[in-house]
């Protein structure tokens, strides 16, 4: 019991630690009566690359702010738990590699917001429960894909306002990693029927 609390402490770190750093830079950035939109992600523009740094850290308001925040405090909470090992190399991986990919397909205006790292860790988590064979993965994912609004549609071009490309991004990111990161994860889950059958079958041979 005090292992598990532990480990629950420790999942809860980085992703409070990442919640604090955006809503300070927000704070900050209303306090100095400032505006950091052009600190995120232009696309195919060498002054843009800095995005791929800064644009999951800059939001547009505080509505903005508010929506992304509880999805990718949860999210990261369940990476951080089920993960631990390769934790961090997943969430700065996700991080880089939407930016990057995002710098290359999407349209001419700055992206900012943490939305693809949200899909990033959403793909990673449902995919990876999926080759994993652990449903707590995939319960969580779609339980953040209905609690965000409609994940799926994010991927699709419906709001001009809103950057699906970073959606999209985010989210192969996360497949991609879940596929090279196979190996890696907490064992698969078995029914209690299951286990029971393979005891069963241990007594008999024995």
């Amino acid at each position: 019991m005090a292992e598990e609390r532990k480990r629950f402490i420790y999942s809860l770190v980085f992703p409070a630690f990442f919640l604090v750093l955006i809503w300070g830079v927000k704070f900050f950035e209303m306090a100095m009566e400032l505006s950091f939109v052009e600190g995120g992600v232009y696309p195919r523009s060498a002054g843009g690359l800095r995005g791929i740094l800064f644009s999951p850290l800059i939001h547009g308001d505080w509505k903005h702010l508010v929506d992304n925040s509880l999805p990718v405090f949860f999210l990261g909470l369940a990476l951080f738990y089920f993960y631990r090992d390769i934790a961090y190399r997943i969430w700065f991986l996700i991080y880089f590699i939407s930016g990057l990919l995002l710098w290359g397909i999407g349209r001419q205006a700055y992206h900012i917001g943490s939305s693809g790292i949200i899909y990033g860790l959403a793909a990673f988590l449902f995919v990876s429960g999926i080759i994993r064979k652990v449903r707590s993965l995939m319960a969580i994912s779609l339980l953040v894909v209905f609690w965000y609004g409609g994940l799926v549609w994010g991927l699709l071009p419906f709001d001009y306002k809103v950057s699906f490309e970073a959606h999209l991004t985010g989210a192969i990111a996360g497949i991609l990693l879940a596929i090279y990161f196979r190996d890696r994860g907490p064992l698969p889950e078995t029914d209690a029927l299951e286990e029971e059958d393979e005891e069963g079958a241990g007594d008999e041979e024995n």
